[in-house]
Parts: C-alpha cells; sequence; structure tokens
C-alpha cells in the first residue's frame, strides 16, 4: 500500500452508533481509544481532517418529536449530544498529542468556538484536526447535512462516511443475510434506489458538487488510513458509472 494519499483534505462522518460500540448508549471507552488512534494514524501523513461527529448515542431529535415533544427543542437537544461527543472526541485525541479544534455550529462560550470557515481551514493548513459539533444549527436538518456542507466549506476532496458495515447494501445486512454490498455508486442511483447512505439532502449536495462519498467500516483498524491512501475500502459514491 503506497504513502500517497489519495484524498489530502477530507471530512469524516461519525455517528453516534459508532461511538457507542455495544453498549447500546453512552460513549464506549475502547471505541473512542480505537477511533483517536487511527484518526492519529492517517494524519500522520499531512491528511487534513474534519470530524463531524453525530449524536444519536446519546439523543435523537426526530424519533422524540414523533413521541409528542416539539421538534425544534428535540432538535436542539440532538445538537447539544454531538457538542458532548465532540468533547469526548477532542480529549482523546489530545491526549495523543494531537491539535484538535473544536468548533459549533451554536456558539457555547468556554466550551466551544463557532464554526468559521476561514478559522476552520487555517487550522487544518497548520496541521490541526477540526472537529465539528452541533450539525447545521437548525433543527430540521441531520449531522449528515452537516457533514456534506463542512465537506464543502473547507475545501474538502471526499466526505468519508464511518459506519459499523462495510459498505453500502442494498437491504440491511444485520437484518438480512442475502444482503447484496455494492463497490461503486453513482448519485443517482444512491438516491433513486433509496438505500440510506445518507440523507438525500446530504447526497443531493455531494452529487450537486460532484463531491465523493466513501462510506467503510470504522471498526476495522486501519480501515480510515487505506481510504485515504487510495485502497478500495467499502463503497464508493460518485459521478461514474454504477455497479448497482
Amino acid at each position: 500500500m503506497s504513502d500517497e494519499l489519495r484524498f489530502k483534505r477530507v471530512a469524516l462522518k461519525l455517528s453516534g452508533e459508532v461511538l457507542q460500540g455495544d453498549s447500546g448508549y453512552g460513549i464506549s471507552a475502547p471505541v473512542m481509544e480505537s477511533l483517536a488512534d487511527q484518526i492519529i494514524e492517517a494524519t500522520r501523513k499531512n491528511l487534513e481532517l474534519t470530524v463531524v461527529v453525530g449524536g444519536g448515542n446519546i439523543f435523537r431529535g426526530l424519533p422524540a418529536s414523533r413521541m409528542g415533544m416539539d421538534r425544534n427543542d428535540a432538535d436542539y437537544m440532538g445538537m447539544l449530544a454531538t457538542v458532548i461527543n465532540g468533547l469526548a472526541l477532542k480529549d482523546a485525541l489530545r491526549s495523543r498529542g494531537a491539535a484538535p479544534r473544536l468548533f459549533g455550529a451554536l456558539a457555547i462560550q468556554s466550551v466551544c468556538e463557532q464554526f468559521n470557515r476561514q478559522k476552520a481551514i487555517k487550522h487544518l493548513e497548520k496541521g490541526g484536526i477540526n472537529i465539528a459539533v452541533a450539525g447545521t444549527g437548525h433543527p430540521f436538518f441531520t449531522t449528515d447535512t452537516a457533514a456534506a456542507l463542512r465537506a464543502l466549506e473547507t475545501g474538502s476532496e471526499a466526505l468519508l462516511k464511518a459506519t459499523r458495515v462495510d459498505g453500502v447494501y442494498d437491504q440491511d445486512p444485520e437484518k438480512v443475510s442475502e444482503a447484496v454490498r455494492f463497490d461503486h455508486l453513482s448519485y443517482r442511483d444512491a438516491f433513486n434506489k433509496n438505500l440510506r447512505v445518507m440523507d438525500l439532502s446530504a447526497t443531493s449536495l455531494c452529487g450537486d458538487n460532484n463531491l465523493p462519498i466513501v462510506v467503510f467500516d470504522i471498526e476495522k483498524e486501519g480501515n480510515l488510513k487505506r481510504v485515504v491512501q487510495g485502497e478500495h475500502v467499502g463503497t464508493l459514491i460518485d459521478g461514474g458509472d454504477s455497479n448497482a
């Protein structure tokens, strides 16, 4: 495997489900340590990385709204959950000698600074790692959409979606043993087949701006480094012909 980077600047979407590990809730210390180690390893070759963190391991706004909570309040609670996860990741990275900077779509004094595109890019250029939390700062948008936005705002060459499965399938592989995995998809096929790679807004944003998406299994040690170095890992979604 070559040490040359295929992608030199990327956004990495970490879902809350990844952070909880097998516990079903909260933050798994072993998972957080593994993620921090993978990020440190991948950035040793001057990879410029923005990590966008979800919050589903702590609170999800949409299910709460379906149970009667005001959707605006529920979504803001979900944004705050991402801040908790971002602080945990920041601590794990800092303890390993990295220079993470926590940017929030919401201004939370003494916890994280308001996201600023110029500051975020400058930090990347200095070798730092960005952690983006609080989604878009607005209700009714998912952290997938936030990840697409941050990727585009920082000039990323790809959006990497870290999951607990090894790519995109035609059905849920955890429920259907005959599910088929795709090596490559076009934006159109991902959208038309409703494959739930990301929410439709995020997929559309990436497609409209020709931003490749790579969906891969982050639980396999070293996969993040393999993706950015160009090894075929997971499912690539771009404007090319699909094998779907």
